[in-house]
């Protein structure tokens, strides 16, 4: 697999990541069998770079990251924190950093952690030197390598990249998210901090699996954040309308190459993008797995595929996202 440099972490990673968030939860019910499958699949298939967070099963995730990291070496792992308490500016400080890092170094039954990003914190915190003070003295303890932050908005990644050590900011890309390719990506790479694509397939409607008609279960969050009801709306569906999302998807559809998923697709849209140095879809089972990491192979898409994707997104998704996010 084509590997990329992650930012100022200095370290090189697989293009196609494997976003550990399905295996904690809020994705209906996923068994620790094929969990761990998933995570073994992705090793197989070429996949450096994992992505969780200590919110994620409530610790569940990254224990089975933990336990894929005592079986493969040369693995680089990311997790987050920050989002198990009530969220105000106050608690992102060295006592909380230090507690929190704690927990997830003891999940992930590491030292050093190889990537620690605040997981999507209130605007006020990327203003605040004393956080990333904080942060500073964690990576000085060896407690972390390197760290990151997970962002909501545009405006809140162009903060971060103005911090100078800020290794990586994660942000929703894909087709139906554009408005990072605008600032983000080029003051990116400008700063030479990594961008981390999440979300790539919009909570699932790019993988064009989806109809009017299918159902989700009560505890996965495309039935019970449709409204931003717990978090942000904007994780799920990239915060469309289900039904424009799936109008959007008919159009991309014939723009899928032959022999392609429209899956790979979308994951490889994302990795034409100037800047972005890892896509972090997520797997259910080692199918899913070996099918994303199938997309680094595809050609990069031609140019008039990519123009007829930015016409649907100006068309049908534009009004709905790009002001908010």
């Amino acid at each position: 697999m084509e590997t990329r440099r992650l930012g100022r972490t200095g370290r090189n990673v697989g293009v196609v990541g494997f976003g550990a968030w399905q295996i904690g939860d809020a994705w209906g019910e996923v068994s620790e069998t094929d969990a761990m499958g998933a995570l073994h699949a992705a090793v197989e298939s070429g996949i450096t770079f994992f992505d969780t967070a200590d919110v994620y099963g409530d610790g569940r995730s990254e224990r089975l990251v933990g336990r894929l990291l005592r079986e493969y070496d040369g693995l680089t792992v990311a997790t987050k924190m920050g989002r198990r308490v009530p969220q105000s500016p106050e608690v992102y400080n060295l006592e909380n950093f230090r507690a929190w890092n704690d927990r997830s170094r003891a999940n992930l039954g590491v030292d050093t952690i190889d990537l620690v990003q605040l997981h999507c914190p209130p605007s006020e915190v990327y203003a605040d030197d004393a956080v990333f003070d904080a942060l500073d003295t964690m990576v000085e303890e060896q407690r972390i390598a390197a760290y990151g932050v997970s962002v909501e908005t545009c405006e809140q990644a162009l903060a971060a990249i103005r911090r100078p050590n800020v290794a990586t900011v994660q942000i929703i890309l894909n087709a139906f998210r554009l408005k990072p390719l605008e600032e983000v990506l080029p003051a990116a790479r400008e700063a030479g901090v990594g961008i981390i694509a999440r979300v790539p397939l919009a909570s699932g409607l790019l993988s064009g699996k989806f109809t009017a008609d299918t159902t989700f279960a009560a505890n996965d969050h495309r039935s019970f954040n449709r409204n931003g009801e717990a978090f942000d709306v904007g994780e799920t569906f990239s915060g469309v309308d289900y039904a424009t999302g799936l109008a959007a998807v008919e159009r991309l559809r014939p723009l899928v190459p032959e022999g392609a998923t429209m899956a790979q697709f979308a994951l490889r849209w994302i990795l034409d993008q100037p800047g972005v140095s890892v896509v972090i879809p997520g797997a259910r089972n080692a199918d899913q797995a070996r099918s994303n990491a199938a997309a680094a192979s595809l050609a990069p898409l031609p140019e008039t595929v990519h123009a007829r994707v930015r016409a649907v997104y100006d068309e049908l998704i534009r009004p709905q996202v790009h002001h908010r996010w």
